[in-house]
């Protein structure tokens, strides 16, 4: 049996995403921040080492320096110390050595330095134990990155272990991408905000909060823009004071077929409708568009359509925008499914999963009811069991893909 909602003709997902993509203008805003400011920012261009790290000889280890080229089965006076931060910077006779520690200045007429637990010392006197090699323990002018060198690329998502890096470098502050405006709105009559009292009939606005969430975490500025009712002219006058304020515009609801899914027909009249539909689920009536060039995201109302909709299409796309490029893709793994999974073909579909690691095998189960209203077996889900749009039925202990959710994987 094929699945009663994959009408011919709807777009791939992968057809979807191609589409948008190319469809969006070139986004080129930029600012300048301070290193502490830039993490989870995109870099606007490539970030090149402006000194040597290190930038001096200096030991790995505690120890003593020295050079070879002295009989080095002789003992050797200690005629000085080399601290970190306070180099030692007279002269080493032959015959002799420096005490050193980790990430000291190693004088210039030494060229190795013996780690503290390889010598016997006497006093001021030293001996050692083991043969010791050129350049043993002593890391050289730019072992790390060099004057010049390229150590940030253009479009890449800054991490903790990135700044660390710029700042070993001296690097202060770096051009990032703009954070886009995103402007959101839910749809219905039905939909009453948290605090009030529900009747018969109405139901509290989640989508909104999930919304602000996961636009934050996608590093954009959510702006709420609270709930249109189901009226033509109310959608109209909401979407565009929207398209004045924001660079990207998302609606929940609205964009289906009903009496009520005033969304498409109102985009049609005050923008540009470019597609509507894709075959997956949940989430098969999405529409996108532009609305005084502002990007426009109609998602379905459910609050899983939401969820999956916003993590497979527009996502991707708000990182490119803020210039993580058109390859940033999720990892997607192997496990194996401890139940069987209901599936028609005909759809791309992302079922709730919870994976663990068994005795090092991925295993994952159902969270339960696959819904698109049952948000529940969403919040219990870290990953989505993948299954492809001519996949039927899965048997238990069949591999599937995975796609791990909560992370930027």
């Amino acid at each position: 049996m094929t699945d009663a909602c994959a009408t011919p003709g709807l777009l791939t997902l992968e057809s979807a995403l191609s589409q948008i993509a190319d469809a969006l203008p070139l986004y080129n805003q930029y600012e300048q921040l301070p290193l502490k400011q830039a993490l989870n920012r995109v870099t606007y261009s490539d970030i090149n080492s402006t000194v040597n790290v290190p930038s001096f000889r200096n030991s790995s280890m505690d120890g003593y320096a020295l050079s070879i080229n002295s009989d080095v089965t002789k003992p050797l006076n200690i005629v000085g110390t080399s601290w970190a931060g306070k180099p030692f910077t007279g002269d080493v006779p032959a015959n002799s050595c420096v005490r050193i520690f980790t990430g000291a200045y190693v004088p210039d007429n030494c060229n190795c330095v013996v780690m503290q637990e390889n010598v016997t010392r006497d006093d001021d006197i030293i001996k050692i134990n083991n043969t010791p090699q050129a350049s043993d323990n002593i890391r050289n002018i730019g072992d790390d990155s060099k004057e010049g060198e390229l150590i940030v690329s253009s479009n890449t998502l800054i991490n903790s272990t990135n700044i660390g890096l710029l700042a070993s470098c001296g690097i202060a502050d770096i051009a990032v991408y703009k954070r886009l405006n995103v402007g959101f709105f839910s749809t219905g009559d039905e939909l009453v905000s948290i605090g009030s009292s529900l009747k018969l009939g109405q139901i509290f606005d989640s989508n909104r909060y999930t919304l602000a969430a996961m636009i934050e975490q996608t590093g954009a500025i959510p702006i709420d823009m609270g709930v249109i009712l189901d009226d033509p002219q109310a959608v109209e006058t909401a979407l565009l004071s929207a398209s004045e304020q924001c660079d990207v515009i998302i609606t929940s609801g609205g964009v289906s077929v009903g009496e009520a899914d005033y969304i498409t027909d109102v985009l049609s009249k005050i923008g540009t409708v470019n597609l509507w539909k894709i075959a997956i689920k949940p989430g098969k009536p999405l529409v996108f568009g532009f609305i005084n060039g502002s990007a426009f995201f109609g998602l379905p109302g459910n609050p899983v359509s939401v969820m999956v909709t916003y993590q497979q299409i527009v996502r991707p796309i708000l990182e490119k925008m803020m210039g993580a490029g058109t390859d940033s893709k999720r990892l997607l793994l192997q496990a194996k499914t401890t139940d069987t999974l209901y599936k028609q073909p005909g759809r791309k579909e992302f079922q709730r999963g919870f994976v663990e690691n068994i005795n090092g095998q991925l295993v994952v189960s159902s969270t339960g009811g696959q819904g698109s209203h049952m948000l529940r077996s969403m919040a219990e889900a870290n990953c989505f069991i993948v299954l492809e749009q001519e996949t039927g039925n899965i048997n238990k202990g069949q591999l599937v893909t995975i796609q791990l959710l909560g992370t930027n994987i």
